[in-house]
Parts: structure tokens; sequence; C-alpha cells
């Protein structure tokens, strides 16, 4: 029996941030947090990635204990490494350096071989005013499709 996919995403980010460019990236896991997500039980709202020791960190995410799991579960909230090449983390580096740039994850899925990969964004934050505008342009599309589709 084959499983659904898991597409894990980060609906906040769209939304409070403005994405520059994206990365996929490897995390490491343990065994307990791989059973976790391949049941779809984690989620990425408030988590961020930071540098630290030239390592790249994801910071808060939440991936909820495994109900099977016995003394070997793993804690919820750890901080989980990230797994990147050099050249990409070069670049991230140089882009975060510049004052409003953040890295926040997007989207978390496990590929063909089973792997749990992370989407992340080098991103700058929207001020209010520029949600306001992507609420706006949301509506007007949603209106639009709404007239044509009659």
């Amino acid at each position: 029996m084959k499983q659904a996919p898991i597409n894990i995403r980060n609906k906040r980010a769209t939304f409070d941030y403005e994405l520059l460019d994206t990365y996929t990236a490897g995390i490491v896991l343990t065994g307990t947090e791989i059973k976790s997500i391949r049941l779809g039980k984690a989620s990425l709202v408030d988590s961020y990635c930071i540098f630290e020791n030239n390592e790249l960190w994801i910071k808060n995410m939440n991936i909820a204990t495994y109900f099977y799991g016995t003394y070997n579960n793993h804690e919820a909230r750890r901080d989980r490494k990230l797994l990147l090449n050099r050249n990409e983390m070069r670049k991230i580096v140089r882009m975060t350096k510049e004052t409003g740039f953040t890295i926040i994850p997007t989207r978390l899925f496990i590929n063909d071989k089973g792997l749990a990969k992370l989407v992340i964004a080098v991103a700058k934050g929207k001020k209010s005013h520029d949600k306001r505008q992507a609420l706006r342009e949301k509506e007007d599309k949603r209106s639009m499709d709404r007239m044509f589709k009659r």
C-alpha cells in the first residue's frame, strides 16, 4: 500500500515574507523523527534558520513525538542541522549579511528515495501595507476566476 506524498508547507511564509531565493536542503533526523514526518506530524510555523559555526541549523521546527517511540523518542522542538553544499552555503551567508534578510523554511517533503528534504528561502520581511496589497491581489484574482467560470 503506497502512502500519500508528504508535503508540509509554511503558509505564513509567503504572507509575511517576500521570498527571494530558494534552496532544497537535506535535514539530519533521528529514527523516530522521520517516522513522525512520514505520518505528517510536523509543523514549520514559527521556525527559522540560523548559521552557527559555519553550519546551517533550523530552530523551533516542531516534529511531534512518535506514538510508538519508547525511551528512544526525540525532543519535539530540538535544533536540527541542515545539509547544503559549500557553494550554496556561501551564497546564503553572503545574502543574509545584509540587514533585513532572513532564512525561513517554506516546505518539508519526502523525496523519491525516502529522504526528508526542506525547502528554505532567503526572504525579506513585508510591511503591513504590502500584506494588504497581497490580500487585495488574491481577492481580485479569485473574483476574476469566478467571472470567467460563468
